[in-house]
């Protein structure tokens, strides 16, 4: 049996060393180690054996020996293959590279996406609301009665009688938020998103444009307060030497009203023509919550204050881009989206 198994080993390597490739040597796994293979039955043939344990170790010798050559053989085909592989999809280095077009910044996304920064340092949640709209969040608890102008339908997207429409603002956010709150919790949030106005498009207006507006409702909350916020978001976005103003205005949901001017960044207030040789230039509208918004929202305005402001995405993009026409954000020419590109300018 020894003599047998010595011979068996020196066989199964001699073969194993002629294997050219898998097909070859999975077909002498299959002759010595399949169902009927010459191991197998040398194995079973265990249970006639007069000394098993001996009988068990020469059969377990020629598995060892098969397995070992078999996995030998193995390793050097597929490094074969390998490198046959390797060798046949050489790259050609000196070749000039395939040019992939990129994408541009979407300038609206991207003055969004740093006006939430800034006031996400300052503790403010970003909200978000539905762009349908109920008359009730969009104009009544706002202190716009029925009769307002801005409720006239030449100005105003209504898609159901006068109860349901394409929100004018994204004041309804606001309002919603103070409702939720209980009329006993601080409120600090900003809502970005779409708005929809009755108004023919041309180079300063557009019948949907991008609107950000902010909230914030506690106790003591002074103009001083919106002052220092409107100060923070200026430097921010148009550089440290800006300088802030404010002067009168009016809106039905704030009292006091203010208009918020910016230093003009161009001529640094000796007058050009984009501040109309003012050497300020309007960004937004802003105030302190009307006593009558609080209380139709939960809050006793006796206890609670607060102020509310609202920025044009699209202004705030022409003026910090020099953009001066309000449809090249909505028209679909790449060459007018890549000059201009957030990466270019910045």
């Amino acid at each position: 049996m020894k003599e047998k198994v010595e011979s068996l080993c020196k066989e199964i390597e001699n073969k194993i060393s002629l294997v050219k490739n898998k097909n070859e040597l999975n077909n002498i796994k299959v002759e010595y180690m399949g169902k009927k293979g010459i191991i197998t039955e040398l194995q079973s043939g265990i249970k006639d054996a007069i000394d098993k344990k001996e009988y068990g170790i020469l059969v377990n010798k020629v598995r060892t020996e098969f397995n070992n050559n078999y996995q030998k053989k193995l390793n050097e085909i597929e490094e074969e293959e390998l490198n046959k592989k390797l060798e046949s999809e050489n790259i050609d280095i000196s070749l000039p590279a395939t040019h992939i077009p990129i994408g541009s910044p979407n300038i609206l996304e991207s003055i969004i996406e740093e006006v939430e920064e800034v006031f996400m340092s300052m503790g403010y949640d970003v909200v978000d609301g539905p762009e349908i709209e109920e008359d009730k969040y969009n104009f009544e608890l706002l202190n716009i009665p029925k009769g307002h102008p801005a409720r006239d339908a030449q100005d105003t997207f209504y898609i159901e009688d006068e109860s349901i429409l394409l929100r004018s603002q994204t004041s309804p956010v606001q309002a919603r938020t103070m409702l939720a709150a209980g009329g006993n919790k601080p409120v600090r949030m900003i809502c970005p998103g779409k708005t929809y106005r009755r108004d023919a498009d041309d180079a300063t207006h557009s019948h949907q444009f991008m609107q950000i507006e902010g909230l914030l409702v506690d106790k003591n909350i002074s103009l001083s307060d919106l002052k220092g916020t409107f100060d923070v978001i200026a430097k921010k976005l148009f550089g440290e030497n800006c300088e802030t103003r404010f002067r009168p205005s009016y809106y039905q949901f704030t009292e006091p009203s203010v208009e918020t001017d910016i230093s003009c960044f161009i001529c640094k207030g000796k007058g050009c023509s984009l501040c109309k040789n003012t050497g300020w230039i309007t960004v937004s509208g802003a105030g302190m919550v009307h006593p009558n918004v609080l209380r139709n929202c939960g809050y006793d305005p006796n206890v609670w204050s607060g102020f509310a402001f609202g920025f044009g995405a699209e202004r705030l993009a022409m003026l910090k881009y020099g953009i001066n026409d309000i449809r090249t954000f909505y028209q679909t020419d790449l060459r007018e989206l890549k000059s201009f590109d957030r990466r270019d300018v910045e």
